[in-house]
């Protein structure tokens, strides 16, 4: 019988039907394409890490792998990722958490003289003493009875002295709700993140943003924070985002970043984490 030799060589590889891409709702593009050849040397064309999508030209060829029939013809099956529209990176895909946390009672907003803007309702939990006491230069009467003296506010709150100094505690039985508490459940709010992105630069100016806040959602220059969270965030003028971790992965086209930022109703001071 005669050799049949015709048909195509398959020196160069020929896409097969059938390929595909997603979008993640995000940016992130994969697609997946089956190439034919039966020339080992014709490989590379396709299979070269960078090399264009023929479906979407802002895909390029991250990873494949070959398969051999019986004819020892090679299928190629590549896949691809990038960023829809060429972009840089894509939009953050965020998840949070509100829970509580246990604080110590010092802590509390409400502690001295009373916290605007937070929902607080009564007095202060301590105060600052009789009039004409103020935060800066309290006046707490003395507790008769109390060798060495000590000094008392609201709610049974007891100081070392007239001008406060150190918080002895609260100690007055009649004040069930305070007597004997050391600390109480504040509001935690954290956030946490993922993009991706095809320059480390990007990567390492969020890397070093770590430890700083922001008051508008925007750390090294991307907003990590949709905007129907809001747009501000800021109380007194205190910055109430922190940037709390930032973890990466190098998938060789592309980077992986995951954060975490931590949202304080009453703002970061300044002095201590500095804003982006």
């Amino acid at each position: 019988m005669a050799i049949v030799k015709n048909g195509n060589a398959l020196t160069t590889p020929v896409q097969q039907p059938g390929a595909k891409i997603s979008d993640d709702g995000y940016g992130l593009l994969t697609a997946t394409v089956v190439w034919k050849a039966d020339d080992s040397a014709a490989l590379g064309s396709v299979v070269n890490r960078g090399s264009t999508c023929p479906i979407n030209a802002n895909c390029a060829a991250h990873r494949y792998s070959i398969t051999y029939d019986a004819l020892e013809v090679a299928t190629l099956t590549v896949d691809y990722v990038g960023i829809d529209g060429g972009a840089t990176s894509t939009d953050p895909q965020i998840t949070g958490s509100q829970g509580l946390t246990s604080e110590h009672i010092t802590t509390h907003p409400n502690f001295f003289v009373t916290a605007t803007g937070l929902g607080f309702s009564g007095s202060p939990i301590a105060g600052v003493g009789a009039s004409p006491g103020t935060k800066a230069d309290p006046n707490y009467e003395a507790i008769p009875g109390t060798n060495p003296a000590e000094y008392g506010g609201n709610n049974g709150s007891t100081f070392e002295s007239p001008k406060g100094r150190t918080f002895k505690g609260f100690k007055k039985a009649e004040f069930d709700d305070f007597y004997g508490k050391t600390n109480y459940l504040a509001p935690q709010c954290s956030l946490s993140g993922i993009f991706y992105t095809t320059s480390s630069t990007i990567v390492n100016d969020h890397r070093n943003a770590v430890g700083k806040t922001s008051g508008n959602g925007t750390f090294a220059g991307k907003k990590l924070v949709p905007d129907y969270m809001g747009t501000s965030f800021t109380i007194s003028g205190k910055n109430q985002l922190l940037l709390a971790q930032v973890s990466f992965e190098d998938f060789g086209l592309l980077y992986k970043v995951q954060y975490e930022l931590r949202f304080n109703r009453v703002g970061y001071n300044a002095s201590v984490y500095a804003p982006v």
